[in-house]
């Protein structure tokens, strides 16, 4: 097996005494498509439908990002939507394991959409001329005393007209966040995850990823410099957003 074949999600399986904060370093580069599938809910579907916007919102010869890019899920997706004229993709995480892993799919896609692939940190990279934007799943691993800082860096590059994709986890009240939250650990359970998975992996990720409200993130890309906000997708705990410029 080479070093570039993905693997099944095995990382919490064995007890751990004391339970790192989660991080995407390589070992989870080589489980992730399979952790994410089974992980979040609607993932697929996120992916192909941010796909279907960038084929509507591309505008000639602009710039598409794909923040925090992972695997270049996203990133591939647009790349067989889109057909506005002279446009680049650019995907952006800073995650070496990430990107190598990344640039192996785009070697493999045979789509002619130019993708331009950077191990970097998306709050310090510049955006320019962009008419899509993708952050999927992203926002939440940012300290929240920067995340409007990165819209109004999205807001600012984008075209009149351009849109930004953002999918997140979601916190509600109290009540309800108990409901979503079993259902969530349902559908784990559905996927072949055991309690101790999904115990250990909750520990792992409760000091690294910090979800908001849904009120609070169309407040922020408002804030940012969006005109309009619309929710076009939910599955249980994890929503989508289109932020129009």
């Amino acid at each position: 097996m080479s070093d570039i074949d993905d693997q099944p999600d095995r990382i919490y399986q064995t007890p751990q005494d004391n339970v790192a904060d989660f991080t995407f370093d390589a070992a989870v580069a080589r489980v992730f498509p399979d952790m994410i599938k089974r992980s979040v809910p609607g993932y697929a579907e996120t992916v192909a439908m941010s796909g279907v916007i960038a084929g509507r919102y591309a505008q000639p010869g602009s710039n598409l990002y794909d923040l925090g890019c992972s695997l270049g899920a996203v990133t591939l997706a647009m790349r067989h939507a889109v057909t506005a004229a002279d446009c680049r993709i650019v995907g952006i995480d800073n995650s070496e394991s990430m990107i190598e892993r990344a640039r192996h799919y785009v070697a493999l896609d045979d789509a002619s959409v130019a993708v331009d692939l950077r191990c970097a940190d998306i709050l310090q990279e510049p955006l320019t001329h962009a008419s899509v934007t993708a952050l999927n799943f992203v926002l939440q691993f940012i300290d929240p005393q920067q995340r409007l800082q990165l819209l109004q860096n999205i807001a600012a590059a984008t075209l009149p007209g351009g849109v930004l994709i953002l999918s997140e986890k979601l916190q509600f009240d109290e009540q309800e966040q108990a409901i979503q939250t079993d259902l969530h650990h349902d559908f784990k359970r559905a996927n072949g995850y055991s309690d101790l998975e999904i115990a250990q992996k909750r520990s792992a990720i409760e000091n690294v990823l910090i979800p908001e409200s849904e009120g609070a993130h169309i407040e922020r890309l408002q804030q940012a410099g969006f005109s309009r906000v619309i929710r076009w997708y939910q599955c249980f705990n994890f929503a989508s957003f289109l932020a129009i410029k």
